[in-house]
């Protein structure tokens, strides 16, 4: 039975909107850069980038001259030339340095958060960050700076995870912090044994041992006991209890799936997959479990709603939302999964596109 000790206070803020649909990319046989982008298929670059990376709403590159640009909302967006050294894109944020400069890319506008800048963490919508001029750790969300930690010692903080809208830490004071909706929540006053986070989610073991939950704001007691393995996804926490269950935290509510310890067990955003004792491959999803194979496929690749690996029949299949779809059985050159998007290649220009049951 769940033990709630207590919802923490949360400072609310306005949250960002619905997710757009998933974009991704690819260079063509001319090489030229494309972008497929609601159903249709954009030329935003006529020479192949030497980097690229692929967000939900946006797609950072640098291009064939090194001048760094952004695809988003329909158009490219040219920041700088020559300057960033290094990028990331997630959901809604990319992230780019400029020699040492930490910057932010938002919904379409730019902004500069510290001139010197070493240590940084990015989620889909977080970035915690040391500004090493002001000697401060700082969070941007949701369009706001926050400072999070003042005092900083002559080290950086050491046990910090960050995922889609969570920052969890222990600060310089040994104390648990959890950064959620523009707050700081003050967790536990003691350093914590271990701790995994996903979206609206922190499973840790707390300085008693005891094995804990936090959820959109409320804090649950598990178990008195630290669990054998356990894995926080999006409003989820796969593990293998101290008794030997393996059970799954979904919404506020366990289920038990079984009492053993899955010998594989993948977790990613809203998908748990795992091997059963039979050596099948079985999807958690949203409270649902779907059979898949008989066998536990290898290359399994999971991102937000989906998971797709090829099969022994050499079929690509895609799990998405719930569904099963078999994408094609033709031999290919490569395949790629984007958030719920499915890119592959068969030949040498043939690319097509795979999106909640249609083909592009």
């Amino acid at each position: 039975m769940l033990r709630c000790v207590g919802a923490a206070l949360v400072t609310l803020s306005l949250s960002y909107s619905a997710l757009a649909q998933p974009l991704t990319a690819y260079t063509d046989l001319q090489n030229e850069v494309m972008v497929w982008d609601k159903g249709l298929i954009h030329k935003v670059d006529y020479l192949p980038p030497t980097s690229m990376k692929i967000g939900r709403s946006a797609i950072p590159y640098i291009d064939n001259s090194n001048s760094f640009k952004i695809y988003y909302n329909g158009g490219v967006k040219t920041i700088n030339p020559g300057f960033t050294n290094a990028y990331e894109a997630t959901d809604n944020l990319v992230m780019y340095l400029n020699a040492k400069q930490l910057n932010v890319f938002d919904r379409g506008n730019t902004k500069m958060l510290a001139g010197i800048c070493n240590t940084y963490y990015l989620g889909d919508s977080v970035l915690l960050y040391l500004d090493e001029q002001r000697s401060e750790y700082k969070v941007y969300y949701n369009g706001q700076t926050y400072t999070v930690e003042s005092f900083i010692p002559d080290s950086v903080l050491a046990n910090v995870k960050v995922s889609d809208n969570v920052v969890a830490y222990d600060n310089f004071a040994n104390q648990f912090r959890i950064f959620y909706h523009g707050g700081i929540i003050p967790q536990e006053e003691y350093p914590v044994s271990s701790f995994s986070v996903g979206r609206n989610t922190v499973a840790y073991v707390d300085a008693n041992r005891q094995f804990k939950i936090f959820h959109k704001g409320k804090t649950f007691v598990i178990d008195d006991y630290p669990p054998q393995t356990y894995t926080a996804g999006d409003n989820l926490v796969a593990f293998v209890s101290n008794d030997g269950y393996f059970k799954i935290f979904y919404e506020d509510s366990i289920r038990n799936v079984g009492f053993f310890n899955p010998a594989t067990m993948m977790v990613g955003d809203n998908i748990v997959a795992y091997k059963d004792p039979s050596g099948y491959l079985k999807v958690f999803y949203k409270g649902d479990i779907t059979d898949m194979e008989t066998y536990f496929p290898t290359g399994i690749v999971i991102k937000y709603n989906s998971l797709a690996y090829i099969n022994s029949a050499n079929t690509l299949r895609l799990f998405t939302e719930g569904e099963v779809y078999d994408v094609t059985n033709a031999d290919l050159q490569s395949w790629e999964l984007d958030y719920d998007v499915i890119k592959y290649q068969i030949g040498q220009n043939m690319f097509r596109i795979f999106y909640k049951g249609q083909e592009y």
